[in-house]
């Protein structure tokens, strides 16, 4: 028996049979195509994170790992175990950061959609603001659940569930009252119809074997009609090397080639996982999980973002698309 979130307290879920929403008060994570560059970016932040509970015991071993060499980098298979197991130690390990580099772009409770930085606020994906109050909404890699923050503002009901415990401690550290579970997206911890709005920004998606595990998980847990909005890394990306200046505008890749990228230790085992499927892919994935594509809508890079985020820049920004975002319904 589970206990049931609440403030203060990660609920951790393993992969099981669906168990009933969490009940009462308790990211969107994103990462640049090829994670190395995430690590490398010149992005800056004023943010510290400041953590009083001790991480995990995973984390831990992994980050000591993680300086005794760098990953190799290399295009293979990876099935859906390895993928999820590395990418959880990944983000376990990356999350500090993560956080103290982009927790400034993303603030504490606002809901940015991807690094051009649109924000829920103007492109109302998820419906007119004044709608979301008393729905409940899922948060699948919710991060340190800032997407989430901004949805309780509206009056919603969020859950943030993410893979990496790591990325919830932060949403502990930053605080507010929103139920958090640590659970695998691929084998959601709720009942049928638990929900009326469900949402990912860069999370998960782009990081699992077969993004149809989630989407038809999603689409179970959605009530009759509920909407689900995920944004991802624009596929054309992949043709692309992953760097803000000009060398990422040549293309130096097949858009076609669906081989996972794989950073691997010295043994060969995976510690990080990228996915890529083709827009077509997508849009196949959608459909055949059972939900109606509403809109694909592709952010331009605003003038006012001088940021750069890995591969994305205002250079890059204005001249080929960086993000994807599916805005899909369950009828």
């Amino acid at each position: 028996m589970h206990e049931a979130a609440h403030p203060g307290r990660i609920v951790a879920y393993p992969a099981q049979k669906p168990l009933p929403r969490p009940h009462g008060p308790l990211n969107a994570s994103w990462v640049t195509t090829r994670g190395r560059a995430a690590r490398k970016s010149p992005q800056t932040s004023t943010r510290e994170p400041v953590i009083q509970e001790p991480v995990t015991s995973e984390a831990a071993s992994g980050a000591v790992g993680a300086e005794d060499s760098e990953p190799e980098a290399t295009r293979r298979a990876a099935g859906v175990t390895e993928s999820s197991r590395a990418n959880r130690g990944w983000w376990d390990r990356n999350a500090d950061e993560y956080q103290t580099e982009h927790g400034t772009f993303l603030g504490d409770d606002r809901f940015v959609w991807c690094p051009e930085g649109l924000n829920e606020v103007e492109a109302e994906l998820l419906g007119p603001p004044e709608d979301l109050k008393g729905k409940d909404v899922l948060e699948i890699g919710a991060g340190a659940a800032q997407c989430s923050r901004w949805l309780t503002a509206q009056g919603a009901r969020p859950v943030a569930l993410d893979l990496s415990h790591r990325q919830l401690q932060h949403a502990l550290r930053i605080g507010g009252s929103i139920p958090l579970v640590c659970a695998d997206a691929s084998v959601l911890p709720f009942a049928d119809g638990s929900f009326d709005l469900a949402c990912s920004a860069y999370g998960a998606l782009p990081f699992v074997a077969d993004p149809r595990l989630v989407l038809r998980e999603v689409r179970r847990v959605l009530r009759p009609g509920g909407r689900f909005v995920f944004s991802v890394t624009h596929p054309l990306r992949w043709a692309f090397p992953d760097e803000p200046g000009p060398e990422g505008l040549s293309v130096s890749a097949s858009y076609f080639d669906r081989t996972p990228y794989v950073e691997q230790d010295e043994e060969g085992l995976a510690v990080y996982v990228e996915h890529h499927r083709t827009l077509g892919d997508r849009v196949r994935d959608v459909v055949t999980s059972g939900f109606r594509l509403v809109d694909l809508v592709e952010p331009e890079w605003p003038d006012w973002n001088t940021s750069e985020w890995g591969g994305w820049s205002p250079l890059r920004g204005h001249l080929i698309p960086g993000t994807a975002i599916f805005v899909c319904e369950r009828d």
